[in-house]
């Protein structure tokens, strides 16, 4: 479903990614591990058009993205939950979900959209009228993801969404990855858990200082030299 090739960006004159190559299998989930500063905010954030790249492709079943202009990504079945949730908060919580339906193809499911996302984070329906920014960090986070399933996307990106969330909220947003993928959608996941990260996906990529340095199965990542000193520092 997602083919990146030799993926470049820049901010200024400092290089961010150095000849980046990643795929996601369609019904797959893929985890980018790596050390704090080393690209993978930048990675995702190029794979949504949010940080232009400088070289290479980044292909949702075969179309370029790189030509494609960032509100028009969604266009292709792709949806982020960025870091830090980044939610409207002096709007109420059904409506930051609702505006997850911007596509107009994505209008017509949008009870089912609502149901489902009900279903996944009860919460969110009990604090349905309430302002986004009353909720908890926990809370937010989920909306965060609500907001993006009502796009109905096949391949949904996730920059660290464990960050700073109690471990009870952390087991209910990794249980909520396994549902969501169990519906058929592909998740790319940026995370600062390695541990946890690697248990929810079958595969992943190590990247340090912008560049892919290990890549394969979750049981071969976990067990590998390079990963405990890159990304654990041990």
């Amino acid at each position: 479903m997602l083919e990146v090739r030799e993926l470049e960006a820049w901010y200024g004159q400092a290089q961010a990614l150095w000849g980046v190559d990643l795929s996601v299998a369609d019904g797959e989930v893929v985890s980018i591990v790596g050390p704090n500063g080393a690209g993978k905010s930048t990675l995702v954030q190029s794979i949504a058009g949010l940080h232009r790249s400088t070289r290479g492709t980044i292909a949702v079943d075969g179309v370029d993205l790189t030509r494609v202009p960032a509100h028009r990504v969604g266009d292709h079945g792709v949806a982020l939950v960025p870091e830090g949730r980044r939610v409207f908060a002096r709007m109420t919580v059904h409506d930051n979900l609702v505006l997850g339906a911007y596509r107009r193809s994505a209008r017509p499911g949008l009870a089912d959209g609502l149901a489902r996302v009900h279903s996944l984070f009860p919460r969110l329906a009990e604090r349905s009228s309430q302002l986004a920014g009353s909720l908890s960090g926990g809370e937010q986070q989920m909306l965060a993801i609500g907001r993006a399933l009502l796009a109905q996307p096949r391949l949904l990106l996730m920059d660290e969404p464990s960050l700073g969330l109690a471990p009870v909220v952390v087991d209910e947003v990794f249980d909520a990855i396994r549902a969501i993928n169990a519906d058929g959608v592909s998740v790319l996941l940026v995370e600062q858990d390695v541990e946890r990260a690697l248990e929810v996906s079958a595969r992943g990529y190590v990247l340090a200082e912008g560049r892919i340095v290990a890549s394969g199965s979750s049981a071969e990542l976990t067990g590998s030299a390079l990963v405990r000193r890159s990304v654990l520092g041990l």
